[in-house]
């Protein structure tokens, strides 16, 4: 399978600060990568080098083949984190100027237009002005404006950040339909269940620099998987026990205690069971939780470290 994008030891520096530090990954064309990371991680700026908006201190980026994405810009669609729309010119207006920009002609531009906008239930809100939708149309507007153009890489930068649950899984399906029709897609969020949902690839940074880049579920083989245990039990009630390496305690329902064991990787959860029942204990309910990209990403990133 063809690389849509390449990043080989990317570093940007801002006199001593280093907002990303020797930054590589490769993205598949037809995929779905999302690029996480907590805020201040160098998500943005990474996108921003990727797009030649911002030249790397060090390192290389090769996008659909070339070394510099602004001699692509028709190939490439965009939707910065800092959304902003002409508030008195009407969708079908927007979609269809931003489409000429990226060398669409007119009359196909705003023909172009109206179908996105009624495939994707705007279309009675086709003539009326930006400034009269809702928060939720008018950044599905702007998502459109960035695809319109039929592009071969779309970057989306916090796409889902403001939407209403509708219009995040509105968005989830158009971020499919784009890689169905064999587009490769790059999106940044702090909303792991996007990602887990939607990405084929994962890369994860912290602190300008990459922690981890693979299959959501390698990452999430990274996190703990958790045993559960509520009734009459005594806070070091399996601090000891086979394959457990942490414990919380917190109080549940009924004046219950509730124990989380976190089990060592590749532990079975038999044996930390069979300690809790050869030690009487009295259990009112257990479930075993098997972790998510959330708890992935906590681990990975380093987040429950510093806090």
């Amino acid at each position: 399978m063809e690389t849509a994008l390449s990043l080989d030891g990317v570093t940007k520096r801002y006199g001593a600060f280093a907002a990303v530090a020797d930054l590589s990954f490769q993205a598949r064309t037809g995929r779905i990568l999302g690029f996480l990371g907590p805020n201040g991680a160098g998500k943005t700026t990474t996108l921003r080098m990727i797009l030649g908006l911002v030249r790397p201190t060090a390192g290389q980026v090769r996008v659909l083949g070339e070394t510099d994405a602004r001699k692509l810009r028709r190939r490439i669609g965009f939707l910065p984190e800092e959304r902003g729309l002409y508030r008195r010119m009407t969708p079908v207006g927007v979609i269809a100027f931003l489409a000429t920009l990226k060398g669409m002609p007119a009359g196909q531009a705003r023909r172009r237009a109206r179908t996105l906008l009624e495939a994707h239930g705007l279309g009675e809100a086709c003539d009326r002005q930006i400034r009269a939708l809702s928060k939720g149309m008018a950044q599905k507007v702007q998502l459109l404006s960035a695809i319109a153009h039929e592009p071969e890489l779309v970057i989306l930068d916090e796409p889902f950040s403001g939407l209403d649950p509708v219009n995040q899984q509105a968005l989830e399906a158009i971020i499919r339909e784009l890689a169905g029709r064999g587009a490769t897609v790059i999106f940044s969020t702090h909303v792991m269940q996007h990602a887990e949902r939607l990405c084929d690839q994962v890369v994860l940074i912290a602190r300008g620099r990459k922690v981890f880049d693979g299959r959501v579920d390698e990452a999430c083989a990274a996190a703990p998987r958790r045993l559960v245990l509520e009734g009459a039990l005594t806070c070091n009630a399996l601090a000891d026990a086979p394959g457990v390496v942490r414990v919380v305690h917190e109080p549940a329902e009924e004046g219950r205690t509730r124990l989380i064991a976190e089990l060592a990787a590749g532990a079975p959860v038999q044996a930390a069971l069979k300690a809790a029942f050869q030690r009487d204990l009295d259990i009112a309910r257990l479930e075993l939780k098997e972790p998510h990209l959330h708890d992935a990403f906590i681990v990975l990133t380093g987040e429950r470290d510093a806090a």
